[in-house]
């Protein structure tokens, strides 16, 4: 069985991909399959592994072969489900690899924000800390978590770990079921208004969809509080970056950080390069998923899906 493994630079250089060797004849590309190369690389194969790679039908009908097509990812609009549909291509995507890595660095995130933390690393390493006389430095001000309402946009796997880790800090949880309906009774349900307006902190861990793009408009930051941080680690269509510029500019919110982005990498041009105070703005380059273990976990479970398929078994499909 001919098996197409694309994307790998997108992975990591540092997973061990042999373990699909014995999969059958599996061939690797580091980049992208796209509508121009599929025909070439594609040719017999009945297993495409992706992670970005953007599915057409253009490249299925280069692939009449094709049987399965594996997500490196929880995440599938890059497949086209409808069109894998109208060529009779199934589609299976990795749940719940990524939890603790997106928890741990919603967290990281927050706490880089809420305690200034390269203000105070920069103090110190401009050698200002040891030229003083006092034994502390507390210039700007830090709040705890204990006590706060923390907001969270999604309760599934991710939401429901953050929400957990947010109650151990001592934090009151609140949510808005970004699907419209959650059985989650462990934290209070609130509309979005609500968690908007009451919300010291809120982190985003909703899939991309028509109710959650754009959820994050100027209507949604004049609702926040003006001492609101805002954590994006789902998808950055949910916020509207223009509109976050002018919340953090104007000081409609305290601060933001995002690990993703619209479009992903960034835009040249976009508003937020013109905010360089990381005390208010902290960006990452969509990493909060991929740790290694996470990483690795990632690659063993696609694997399994692999495996199922080969038995005759689906696992994970999607359509």
């Amino acid at each position: 069985m001919r098996i197409v493994i694309a994307d790998t630079d997108s992975v990591g250089s540092d997973m061990d991909y042999s373990i699909f060797d014995e999969l059958g004849d599996v061939t690797y590309y580091p980049d992208n399959i796209t509508d121009d190369n599929a025909g070439e690389r594609l040719t017999g194969a009945k297993i495409l592994v992706i992670n970005k790679s953007v599915i057409t039908d253009e490249l299925l009908e280069k692939a009449p072969e094709l049987e399965l097509i594996c997500e490196f990812a929880t995440g599938f609009d890059n497949a086209n489900i409808p069109a894998c549909d109208r060529h009779g291509v199934k589609v299976a995507n990795v749940v719940n690899y990524s939890t603790a890595s997106v928890a741990q660095h919603t967290f990281a995130m927050l706490f880089y924000l809420m305690e200034n933390l390269r203000h105070y690393d920069e103090f110190v390493k401009s050698g200002a800390y040891a030229n003083q006389e006092h034994f502390c430095c507390l210039d700007i001000p830090f709040e705890e978590l204990e006590g706060k309402t923390y907001g969270i946009v999604g309760m599934g796997n991710i939401g429901k770990r953050v929400a957990s880790i947010a109650s151990s800090y001592g934090a009151k949880v609140i949510f808005y079921a970004s699907s419209g309906h959650s059985d989650c009774t462990d934290y209070e349900q609130v509309g979005f208004d609500e968690l908007l307006l009451r919300s010291d902190v809120i982190s985003l861990h909703c899939p991309l969809s028509e109710r959650t793009r754009d959820l994050f408009d100027k209507r949604a930051f004049e609702k926040m509080k003006k001492t609101a941080i805002l954590i994006n680690v789902a998808r950055g269509a949910v916020v509207k970056e223009a509109d976050l510029y002018e919340a953090l500019v104007s000081g409609q919110i305290a601060a933001a950080g995002l690990d993703v982005l619209s479009p992903e990498p960034m835009d040249k041009n976009s508003p937020l390069l013109g905010i360089q105070d990381s005390g208010k703005l902290f960006v990452t380059p969509h990493l909060a998923w991929g740790s290694t273990q996470a990483r690795t976990r990632c690659i063993l479970e696609v694997k399994k899906n692999i495996e199922y398929w080969q038995r005759g078994e689906s696992r994970n499909i999607v359509n």
